[in-house]
């Protein structure tokens, strides 16, 4: 017989999915990560070896001859973490799904069933290949039987490939001294003990020379180092105890079936479905077509003729709920909008959803006439269900409505899940349970989404009818699960409003002079060839900085400075290791000041060039579903993170100018999450301290440090703020001596004396932490939540991640919230009092707004008023406000 057969180790190849890959989870909280690994490495193997046969084996519950011995000679291997455990059915069902067989026995483990039946197909004439991370299966390779062994690395998987020769040139060994080799130097990973004292090196020497432990030992008083001779002979019994765990079984009873083994499609409907369900989108690419298109109930209807177009769309202004969805791109040169199409699902009778329609731009049914169907959809439909509500109001220039008359799904989705990255439509049809729809992957048959600009239109039919159809048909589930939860209110009250205020700082965008621009690059340039010069001179020699390879070679073979990692590509230059030096070694503090100014060079001087747009401002683009605490973030490009530390860095905010007649009027809240924190935790030595109005900073440290307020030195002020912001975010004493640069007992101190001096704070953290371990959340102020689930990971550096989160979120996630309302409050009143000033930035809790000059003290006021006012907290809230003729003025 002829022919290739893939035999893999499930296990095996799980364990190393799950420590290669970042954790994912699919609805309802399952942990996936392993499982979608274990595909890629499947499907990886596939396409390269292109089998006629296929099995994978895995290890059951039942207590094996390892485990036996091993519970003999030092107890049991260690556990499995229960997020692995969790995964292994999971992966075993959606291997039954595709088709592909699954062989356990018990008392046997998954190697010794790899090993069976590697050796009954070789004699079948079959070629082997068996998949495994564990090196024990390298005793099973021969001519025929070639073992692979796949590393995952930064989301990419490697394998290396060994036939008997490969094993010889690799350890110096053939495959059957592979258990030899593990009996003398032992395994740890698989709790094999070996010869204590006796390395890899030692024991491949030996087996050069004796072939055998066996023989080894029958002239072990010849055996050399002296301290091997002794480890071999004092302890041979650890030895053949370590060959029995280490030696792979051939013959356990399992029979090779290869007719179940035979390699049939793989993309079967089951699998399918249960794809969809995990959330591999990426691998649904990989079927030809839906397997069960046929079960698809959503029609998506094309209309192009003008008189039926206009009846559909005024019967949504009539209906009591709508969904919608406008196709539509923007050209971030030109800043115009161009409308492609409108989705639009209609509801039926029993408040379901009825037909669901695609109209194209085209003809009759021009790009007007679209939007201003938007804009009389939105102002008399009594409830507008939407997706990606933010670009429709931009592309239509919708008024605010009424709080409740929008809701989209994307944002509810988001509150109701802060820690996913993906609020596609078609995920969100499937967590609510609604009736199936194609996911853009499936529609576009490509992992990334088209521009409209290049969509077939059949396919753009779909998509945005399919994307108005989900709004409509999600958007109850989502109300309720909000309503359960305790977020309606921050859902209609906070984030809704706020897509209105973000719509207006994306038009209107900030001025950026590119003559400035230039000029600050060539500051830019010169300063990176003056510290080059300087790097250099100290080095004694010319070489590539960017090169971490160079770099290490110069700083610690070289120069012999303290402190070098090597690893296999050289030492460690990434920026903890140089911080540390950078003290004591002027070359350090310089590469350290050429790697800012480089990335200042290439991130503003020249990557911001690209986003001015044709009215000369760039058009930053905010988020409101990215971060787990609430906050906004920017991109295309970031600007909210500008560089502050290094004045050169400081001055790139120069290059931002008010419009003519303009001037910048910079808010930024004092110490916005202190006072929260003084607030939710009731401290009243705190809340006093800030009704003192002095420099708390300095009161802390009066109070911390015992020492009179007016007696407190820079220094104590320094460390008593650096401990002060470090217990806002759960700072260690680590931590806290790293940024101090005092020594960890010392650190430890500072925080223990702080807590004594605020000890209502120390219980409020620790409420913190026990109220979202119970929970399985954190919660603001305004009752958004934070799911933790990394207080139950089996992971001790999770867990200790878990509790600085939680102890934080809170109090980041209300200093959010409370910015969020200011923002609102602010533009409404800007818009309630006809100004032309505007807001344009927000930068955490810094607001920029381009202020008409004649409407300076006007505008102040407003911000003070509506600043100060966003929340009432047990001390007042505070902001500085600065004007100036650039940001950087400003700021």
């Amino acid at each position: 017989m002829s022919g290739k057969i893939v035999l893999i180790d499930g296990h095996s190849i799980l364990n190393r999915a799950f420590y290669g890959l970042p954790d994912l989870t699919a609805s309802g909280g399952r942990h996936t990560g392993a499982v979608y690994g274990f595909l890629n490495i499947l499907f990886k193997i596939l396409e390269e070896e292109q089998p006629d046969y296929l099995t994978v084996a895995f290890d059951t519950h039942a207590p094996t001859f390892r485990h036996k011995m091993y519970e003999a000679y030092k107890g049991t291997r260690h556990p499995m973490p229960e997020e692995l455990r969790e995964q292994v059915p999971l992966t075993q069902e959606v291997l039954k799904a595709m088709g592909v067989p699954i062989v356990m026995k018990e008392g046997f483990e998954a190697d010794d069933i790899l090993g069976t039946l590697s050796v009954k197909a070789e004699r079948e004439g079959l070629d082997v290949s068996v998949v495994s991370g564990d090196r024990d299966l390298l005793q099973l390779a021969t001519e025929k039987v070639l073992i692979r062994i796949p590393r995952t690395k930064a989301g990419k998987t490697e394998i290396t490939d060994y036939h008997a020769g490969d094993v010889e040139e690799a350890y110096g060994l053939t495959p059957p001294q592979i258990v030899e080799l593990k009996a003398l130097m032992g395994d740890t990973a698989d709790n094999i003990p070996g010869v204590p004292g006796i390395g890899i090196k030692t024991a491949t020497k030996i087996l050069k020379e004796y072939g055998t432990v066996e023989n080894a030992y029958a002239h072990v008083e010849n055996i050399r180092p002296q301290k091997a001779m002794t480890a071999l002979r004092d302890h041979y019994d650890s030895a053949l105890l370590s060959e029995k765990l280490a030696k792979i079984n051939t013959d356990s009873p399992v029979e090779l079936d290869l007719e179940k083994a035979r390699l049939e499609n793989l993309f079967t409907p089951e699998a399918y479905e249960m794809f969809r369900d995990l959330g591999f989108k990426k691998l649904l690419t990989r079927f030809e077509a839906d397997p069960a298109a046929e079960k698809r109930v959503v029609e998506v209807r094309t209309v192009t003729g003008l008189q039926e177009a206009d009846a559909l769309l005024k019967k949504a202004a009539g209906t009591d709920r709508a969904g919608l969805y406008l196709l539509q791109q923007t050209d971030r040169k030109s800043g115009k909008c161009r409308v492609y199409g409108l989705g639009l699902s209609l509801p039926d009778q029993k408040g379901g959803v009825g037909g669901t329609y695609y109209i194209p731009a085209g003809g009759f049914v021009t790009e007007n006439l679209l939007l201003d169907a938007v804009r009389r959809i939105a102002g008399e439909c009594p409830l507008l269900c939407t997706f990606g509500f933010k670009e429709m109001v931009r592309a239509a220039e919708l008024p605010e409505s009424a709080e409740g008359s929008v809701f989209d799904i994307k944002i509810a989705a988001y509150l109701l899940d802060p820690l996913t990255s993906d609020y596609s439509f078609d995920t969100i049809a499937k967590d609510c349970g609604t009736e199936r729809v194609l996911s853009a992957e499936e529609i576009f048959q490509s992992k990334k989404i088209p521009l409209p600009e290049q969509m077939e239109e059949d396919k753009a039919a779909v998509y945005a009818g399919e994307t108005a159809f989900t709004a409509l048909a999600a958007q109850p589930l989502l109300e309720r699960k909000l309503e359960e939860n305790g977020m309606l209110a921050l859902f209609r009250g906070m984030e809704m409003p706020l897509v209105y205020v973000l719509a207006d700082m994306e038009r209107a965008g900030i001025r950026v002079l590119p003559e400035e621009l230039e000029q600050y690059g060539n500051r830019l340039t010169e300063g990176i060839r003056q510290v080059e010069a300087s790097v250099y001179e100290q080095a004694g020699e010319t070489f590539n900085i960017n090169s971490p390879k160079q770099l290490g070679e110069i700083l610690f073979e070289k120069m012999k400075l303290p402190g070098g990692k090597k690893t296999k590509t050289g030492y460690s230059t990434a920026a903890d290791v140089l911080e540390k030096l950078a003290p004591e070694a002027p070359i350090v503090r310089d590469i350290l000041e050429y790697r800012q100014l480089t990335k200042l060079k290439s991130t503003y001087a020249d990557g911001l060039a690209s986003f001015i747009a044709d009215d000369g401002r760039i058009h930053s683009v905010f988020h409101q579903t990215i971060t787990a605490t609430g906050r906004i973030s920017s991109t295309d490009p970031n600007l909210q993170n500008i560089p502050v530390r290094m004045e050169l860095g400081r001055q790139i905010r120069k290059v931002f100018l008010p419009a003519e007649g303009f001037v910048f009027l910079d808010a930024d809240y004092s110490q916005i999450e202190l006072r929260v924190l003084a607030h939710l935790s009731g401290d009243r030595k705190l809340i006093d301290a800030y009704k003192m109005e002095k420099d708390i900073h300095a009161i802390t440290a009066s109070q911390v440090f015992h020492v009179p307020f007016d007696q407190v030195t820079p220094l104590q002020r320094r460390n008593a703020k650096a401990v002060n912001f470090g217990i806002v975010y759960g700072i260690s004493s680590f931590g806290l001596a790293e940024d101090l640069g005092i020594s960890r007992k010392e650190a430890a101190e500072y925080i223990e004396q702080y807590y004594q001096t605020y000890p209502g704070i120390r219980s409020f953290l620790e409420g913190l932490v026990t109220s979202a371990r119970e929970k399985g959340y954190s919660e603001t102020m305004y009752g958004r939540r934070r799911p933790m689930p990394e207080l139950k990971s089996s992971n001790f550096m999770q867990r200790q991640f878990g509790e600085r989160v939680a102890k934080n979120a809170p109090i980041q996630g209300t200093a959010a919230d409370i910015i969020k309302i200011a923002m609102i409050r602010v533009n409404r009143r800007l818009k309630q009092e006809k100004l032309r000033s505007r807001l344009i930035l927000q930068v955490h809790d810094e607001l920029l707004l381009e202020t008409a000059k004649d409407e300076l003290e006007t505008v102040s006021r407003i911000l003070e008023e509506e600043m100060t006012g966003a929340a009432k907290l047990a001390v007042r809230l505070e902001i500085d406000m600065h004007t100036g003729n650039s940001w950087y003025e400003a700021k």
